[in-house]
């Protein structure tokens, strides 16, 4: 990977450099593998996942018109899976009101021994910060599994407001919104250049 794959890069004051990628479905496919089938990435739902199965999952994002999946960076070190999609396309079609300017989210941590604190925030931190630094965003609409109370606290410590549950085929999901305003307010974040610098 060289310097010119990086999309997006963000200074964390107190972890350090993050940054995003393009993902490889080719080259990839076995780091994320690892993580997809780890006994905590079970909302994530590829528990059973082979290594051929998730090869094909991320060459069918690839693909996609309206999805794309990237890999996330901690001090130049793969870290974190994000996938971004048009909802009102994808996932939640005909279960909400889509407005211009809306962009789906999801994202997943690697699983580690040696956890740092503070570094999932700073992950959906930056997450956040890379799709709003595209001026078309106006809101990131998330759906995560209503059991899943760590992602739902995150979310909220982004700026994200929690509208109602909404049941989709493979779960019922918290439908939550987070416009730009909020992600501010909450952050101190202003998405303005292509390096963010965290108050």
């Amino acid at each position: 990977m060289s310097t010119t794959d990086i999309l997006y890069t963000r200074e964390d004051a107190a972890l350090g450099t993050f940054a995003i990628r393009p993902l490889n479905p080719f080259e990839d496919a076995e780091l994320l593998h690892g993580w997809v089938t780890h006994p905590k990435a079970t909302f994530w739902m590829m528990q059973d996942a082979s290594l051929p199965d998730v090869e094909r999952a991320y060459m069918e994002i690839a693909a996609a018109e309206h999805h794309e999946a990237y890999i996330g960076l901690h001090e130049g070190r793969p870290a974190f899976l994000m996938e971004k999609y048009d909802p009102s396309e994808l996932e939640l079609v005909g279960l909400y009101d889509a407005e211009p300017g809306d962009v789906g989210m999801h994202f997943l941590v690697a699983p580690t021994d040696t956890p740092l604190s503070g570094f999932t925030r700073a992950v959906i931190t930056t997450v956040m910060a890379s799709l709003f630094e595209d001026p078309a965003t106006r809101r990131v609409v998330v759906e995560p599994d209503v059991r899943n109370t760590a992602v739902h606290a995150l979310n909220e410590a982004v700026g994200f407001v929690p509208e109602r549950e909404v049941q989709k085929p493979e779960k019922k999901a918290l439908l939550s919104f987070c416009t730009r305003d909020r992600f501010e307010a909450a952050t101190g974040i202003f998405a303005t250049g292509s390096v963010e610098v965290s108050a």
